[in-house]
């Protein structure tokens, strides 16, 4: 008993100083900055095209996109969960060789893979069909409506590979492996965006090429994170691709699906949230819309900021409850949150005095300019009033706490709806931006009561499920 009980009190403990919290979370934050650096470049190429209604359209398709791709991100985030969760289980397994610590974090990664293939395939075969219901849905106009459909006609065949990045990002950060996922989106941005001035400027094929330089960009990122992945596990090819039959059996397969559903439960009603909040702004015409889609880029690039220390917390939480180590679990808490307010704070500031450069360079249109800059104090601040929301969400991702996650969107729902309505139907513009701000603040309140709750009666466990 003694000789068994050894390694594990030899085991080093996780790591929780505020240098690796940041040491996570810096390359991650780089990282994610390259994915909406991608739609803000797009966005600002459509903003000086002169035409009102392409940039409307523009908004538009790019928040159909994200009600359909990001209702599927639980592909990261359970990727990342597991794969942190798996960390903390082979540290404690003193038995575990060399040899065989790959195969469980190469299964997770290879059942997240096909399952976003087949969800990609899916979404792709019923493209025309969700673009035309979802345009409607959005109560996009005929105008923007017809530039909207142009995008997106180029756009989805690209969705099986943005899912794939999805699965590929959890998977990376799951492990603290960070600085693949720099790599990986770095090169996405990049190839992106010269593909897209190549295909707009010298091709001439206004926003179809500016959709397609982001699908042919994101097939090549798919490409890239496969050799990453073989170079991190030091495989072979034909062992990256072959899966082993004792990680997919049925029990494996229906946690992870079940996992999968209580987020996207979650996360589908994220995705409408700000649906609801697009089709507001295009019952105000497309001058609201156009202005609405240039200012919800702040919160789009503040909240992959602020995730790089939720990427942390997420990371350290889930290492901690693989151990069942609720002391330390209690420390990550409050360190990750110290330094995600911290960083809320820089952006703010950043962003305070950022704006009048940003939304020049985002579009050259009087009329759109002129209204976001009214309501540009909104956006400032968003990152301060969204940080708790990002960082608890890090925590209860860690803890794969699903239940919790679809629970608190359920109830933020029963509140959101009917209160945007409301504030919609008595401050029209100001109401839409209202609605952002208790969006962020209901995932707060909500999430924390249940952390606190936790915290209070020492349950943790109930929260974080057996694997």
């Amino acid at each position: 008993m003694s000789a068994k009980s050894a390694p594990s009190h030899a085991m080093p403990p996780i790591d929780t100083s505020y240098k690796r919290i940041v040491a996570i979370a810096l390359p991650v934050l780089l990282a994610n900055l390259a994915m909406p650096l991608q739609s803000v470049i797009d966005t600002a190429i459509v903003g000086n095209m002169n035409d009102t209604a392409k940039l409307a359209g523009m908004g538009l398709a790019i928040q159909l996109l994200s009600l359909l791709l990001v209702s599927f991100n639980f592909l990261q985030y359970a990727s990342s969960g597991l794969a942190a969760q798996a960390l903390g289980q082979l540290a404690n397994n003193s038995n575990t060789s060399a040899v065989s610590v790959p195969t469980p974090l190469l299964s997770i990664l290879q059942r997240a893979l096909l399952l976003a293939f087949v969800i990609g395939a899916i979404l792709l075969l019923a493209k025309p069909w969700l673009i035309d219901f979802g345009l409607q849905a959005l109560s996009a106009n005929p105008e923007s409506g017809r530039a909207a459909k142009t995008y997106l006609d180029v756009r989805f065949w690209g969705v099986i590979a943005e899912l794939m990045n999805f699965a590929f990002i959890g998977w990376f950060a799951g492990q603290g492996k960070t600085r693949y996922m720099l790599y990986q989106q770095g090169f996405i941005a990049v190839l992106n965006i010269v593909l897209t001035l190549f295909f707009v400027f010298a091709m001439q094929m206004g926003l179809a090429g500016v959709a397609l330089g982001t699908t042919i960009a994101f097939w090549f990122g798919i490409l890239m994170a496969l050799w990453l992945s073989r170079q991190h596990l030091k495989i072979s090819w034909s062992v990256l691709f072959k899966a082993d039959r004792q990680y997919f059996t049925k029990e494996k397969m229906l946690r992870l699906f079940s996992l999968n559903k209580d987020i996207f439960v979650r996360t589908l009603i994220l995705t409408l949230s700000f649906a609801w909040i697009t089709r507001l702004s295009a019952q105000s015409g497309d001058v609201i819309l156009a202005a609405n889609a240039i200012l919800l880029q702040v919160l789009s690039i503040s909240a992959f900021a602020l995730d790089g220390v939720a990427v942390s917390a997420e990371t350290l939480s889930g290492q901690a409850a693989g151990r069942r180590d609720w002391p330390r679990f209690r420390i990550i808490v409050k360190r990750t949150g110290v330094v995600s307010y911290g960083l809320a704070i820089m952006l703010s500031a950043i962003w305070w005095l950022a704006m009048p450069t940003y939304l020049g360079f985002m579009t050259n249109i009087d009329s759109v300019f002129a209204l976001a800059y009214d309501y540009h104090l909104y956006a400032v601040l968003l990152p301060l009033v969204g940080v708790g929301a990002y960082w608890l969400d890090g925590i209860f991702f860690g803890l794969t706490a699903g239940s919790v996650i679809r629970n608190a969107a359920l109830i933020l729902a029963a509140i959101f709806f009917p209160l945007s309505w409301l504030l919609y139907q008595q401050w029209d513009m100001t109401g839409i931006w209202l609605s952002v701000w208790c969006l962020l603040l209901l995932r707060l309140v909500i999430l924390g009561g249940f952390l606190y709750r936790a915290n209070q009666t020492g349950s943790y466990e109930k929260l974080q499920p057996e694997a």
